[in-house]
């Protein structure tokens, strides 16, 4: 992979964020004169919608995947979306639901040197497409960081940890992988975008 990409897809990721905060901070931001009335109206309408979650929440009820792990890991595959960019980025929340902190393999960060010597990550995850007969493995920066979360260590009784990884995209007309990551079953996931 060649440096000018990787920094392109590192440029890119932080004018993503920044665009969402930014947006997120607008949209708190809103004020003024006819805003009760509509302020009014939208919450009269969110009231009788259920407990269902709002569009504004922007997340659903039911995971893409679920991934057990040991001492009582859960992975919640939550969104997979294609960028115009051509990567993938899999969000998901890592829950202990066990009774004791569980402490992270550190298989869960692969067995590449270059990126093992940047600490725990998840950069052993990877995506299979089996109709392509390819995998694809972590993006790294141009000093070798996975883009992944990294840094956790390990995850206490009761407590969610979200999680990130970015990919390569598959093809086009490749719309299911499978999402692999060390000592945790794998699951099918759709991408969107």
């Amino acid at each position: 992979m060649s440096i000018r990409f990787t920094a392109k897809a590192r440029r890119g990721l932080v004018a993503l964020t920044v665009a969402a905060g930014l947006a997120v901070g607008a949209a708190g931001c809103g004020g003024g004169g006819g805003d009760e009335k509509k302020a009014e109206h939208s919450s009269s309408a969110s009231k009788g919608s259920g407990s269902g979650p709002s569009a504004q929440e922007g997340k659903s009820d039911a995971p893409l995947a679920e991934l057990k792990g040991p001492n009582g890991l859960d992975l919640k595959i939550t969104s997979a979306k294609k960028d115009a960019g051509g990567f993938v980025t899999i969000q998901g929340e890592l829950k202990n639901d066990g009774s004791d902190t569980a402490v992270l393999s550190s298989q869960l960060t692969g067995n590449e040197t270059e990126i093992m010597k940047n600490g725990q990550s998840f950069g052993g995850a990877t995506l299979v497409d089996s109709k392509g007969r390819k995998r694809y493995y972590v993006l790294r920066d141009t000093d070798g960081r996975p883009l992944t979360t990294t840094g956790v260590q390990d995850v206490k009784a009761g407590e969610t940890v979200p999680v990130f990884m970015q990919f390569p995209a598959p093809p086009a007309d490749t719309s299911e992988v499978t999402f692999q990551l060390p000592t945790f079953s794998s699951g099918n996931i759709k991408i969107s975008g």
